[in-house]
């Protein structure tokens, strides 16, 4: 029973992290300046005539968001499912994992460079009308096609899901970061003006962003080397006894 109550308690952190790794993704310099010219290629529309509501762009950025989070949640089952496979090292396996993440956090602090991280391979989806299938499609090349630049972050939250033990949970931190990334994705196109006007305000403040996506990674990883997670989840179950319950 102790081991069903500690993993839930140990998926509270783990899907906060998630959380803020997928808003961090949203707003990381590779990704935020691209929003409003993917939503205006979505509807098919320049961006003055989104800003216009020549077209709706609600629809087509909830099936990308759809399409982002497919690939995601198979990412999370397999990465789950990798972990089941190698329980017997998964201690080993977090460490080395901590060591992989805590560099992929060095070099967004601009300590150590990782080349490939600066690049991503665009994937071509084809030319987009406002049509539900193309943003889906459009949806999933981003997945895949961005990896490179959200990476690091999504690498975190794999090694996490890897080392949750259960296929569920692992899943489930797999759709919490596609809910954190995906989210202000489509209150930008419910909210395109206000949101373009917010976009400009918060770019000369991308490299911050940038930096503190840098310090997760790093914390992150000396969790996984030190097992602090296992320990701040034996803390959150003496402090707050109810977590049991939701086992």
């Amino acid at each position: 029973m102790l081991g069903i109550e500690l993993a839930t308690a140990a998926f509270l952190p783990a899907a906060f992290v998630a959380l803020l790794a997928g808003v961090l993704s949203f707003l990381s310099p590779c990704v935020l300046p691209i929003v409003p010219p993917y939503l205006a290629y979505m509807t098919g529309v320049g961006v003055n005539g989104l800003r216009a509501r020549e077209r709706s762009a609600v629809l087509p950025a909830l099936f990308f968001v759809l399409g982002l989070s497919t690939v995601f949640l198979v990412m999370g089952f397999a990465a789950s499912a990798f972990g089941r496979a190698f329980l017997a090292w998964q201690e080993t396996l977090a460490q080395v994992a901590g060591v992989m993440v805590i560099v992929m956090g060095l070099h967004f602090l601009h300590i150590i460079r990782i080349p490939i991280l600066d690049h991503e391979a665009r994937l071509d989806a084809g030319r987009q009308d406002g049509g539900a299938v193309g943003a889906y499609v459009l949806g999933l090349a981003f997945a895949f096609g961005w990896t490179p630049c959200i990476g690091p972050q999504l690498g975190m939250i794999l090694t996490l899901a890897a080392t949750g033990g259960e296929l569920s949970r692992g899943t489930a931190l797999l759709a919490v970061y596609a809910a954190g990334l995906g989210i202000p994705f489509l209150l930008a196109a419910i909210f395109i003006n206000r949101a373009i006007g917010l976009m400009n305000r918060i770019k000369p403040y991308l490299r911050v962003i940038e930096r503190a996506m840098g310090a997760l990674l790093v914390v992150v990883g000396v969790m996984l080397i030190t097992g602090a997670f296992s320990a701040f989840s034996f803390w959150l179950l003496e402090t707050f006894p109810a977590l049991a319950a939701l086992g």
